[in-house]
């Protein structure tokens, strides 16, 4: 069954490097969905352990090298990182952004248009996967997220103008 429900978008460092971070977020924005928290910061490593491991479990998933490369990756620079409602948001977003590595996505998706990248040809180099954005995987670890990276007074309850014709 539809129903609204929110979900953690992070915009990573070579987003905020090449300066596409306003083009993205328009992107969501044009969908109908809703910017209920945004903030830019600069985590520290324990902060992105709690995020790619202990909710992501990105260890036991992909493997420590590849952790600690992406855990180096998103101390590169400051991070931007948004709460998103809408109907099915989570769903919608990994629609948008998918899929996660950039030479599989499909032009129109926002990996497919701005970001050309392997992890064959990263993990090598022990370069990161670059690839934009970082997006909640399931509802579950969309609210563990949110709690992790946003207190509940940084997000905030809206009309838009357009929400009649949305929701």
């Amino acid at each position: 069954m539809s129903q609204i429900e929110k979900s953690l978008v992070v915009f990573k460092p070579d987003a905020v490097s090449r300066g596409v971070v306003g083009e993205i977020l328009s992107r969501f924005e044009k969908r109908g969905l809703k910017i209920i928290g945004m903030k830019m910061l600069k985590p520290d490593r324990e902060f992105f352990y709690q995020h790619y491991e202990t909710i992501g479990k990105m260890i036991s998933r992909r493997g420590e090298e590849s952790f600690n490369d992406n855990l180096h990756y998103m101390q590169l620079s400051p991070v931007i990182a948004l709460v998103v409602e809408g109907i099915d948001v989570v769903k919608i977003i990994r629609q948008m952004v998918w899929p996660t590595m950039p030479q599989d996505a499909l032009s129109g998706t926002i990996r497919g248009d701005y970001a050309q990248t392997t992890r064959e040809y990263s993990n090598p180099l022990h370069r990161p996967l670059f690839n934009l954005v970082h997006a909640s995987g399931n509802a579950e670890e969309a609210e563990q997220e949110i709690a992790h990276w946003f207190q509940p007074e940084e997000l905030f309850d809206y009309e838009r103008a357009d929400q009649a014709f949305i929701y």
